[in-house]
């Protein structure tokens, strides 16, 4: 009878580990994901002409992220991308609904994903360490980009299809 518990608490032991090395390896593809399509350049950018006729304000956010050495409202950054977030993710929903294929591409609801883990990971690094918060609002600032560059691809592509 012992002996019969003893190799069920094993068994559990073993399976908690299986799941635990599971879950790391998952999040590690996930970030390396993320970073992989966020690294990608794109043979044409149109990041900022979609930025410019939509009155977005990412290229600003990029700018005051990567060109100020003092603190940064950070809270006043992510409330702009979240803006900017909202509206071309309901863009690309769109766009996507009235194409021929249908959905999202799997990179782009990945990216999604990637931007709420980032305001998440933002909103609690953001006390204790702000380095590792302003990281997460430029990794968001980046995803904004990226959506933005998407639009302008997909609206390049239909006005050629005419």
């Amino acid at each position: 009878m012992l002996s019969r518990l003893w190799k069920e608490e094993r068994l559990m032991i073993g399976s908690f580990i299986v799941l635990i090395v599971s879950l790391i390896l998952f999040l590690y593809w996930f970030r390396y994901t993320c970073l992989l399509i966020l690294s990608a350049k794109p043979a044409r950018d149109y990041a900022g002409q979609v930025a410019q006729i939509n009155q977005l304000g990412f290229p600003g956010v990029r700018d005051q992220l990567r060109g100020a050495t003092a603190t940064v409202n950070l809270a006043r950054l992510e409330a702009s991308l979240d803006r900017d977030y909202r509206l071309l993710s309901c863009l690309l929903r769109q766009g996507a609904e009235s194409s021929e294929g249908g959905g999202l591409d799997l990179e782009d609801r990945i990216l999604l994903l990637d931007y709420k883990v980032m305001k998440l990971w933002s909103a609690l690094a953001r006390p204790i360490a702000a380095s590792q918060a302003r990281g997460a609002v430029e990794e968001m600032s980046d995803i904004v980009a990226h959506f933005a560059n998407v639009m302008g691809e997909r609206q390049a592509l239909a006005v050629a299809v005419r």
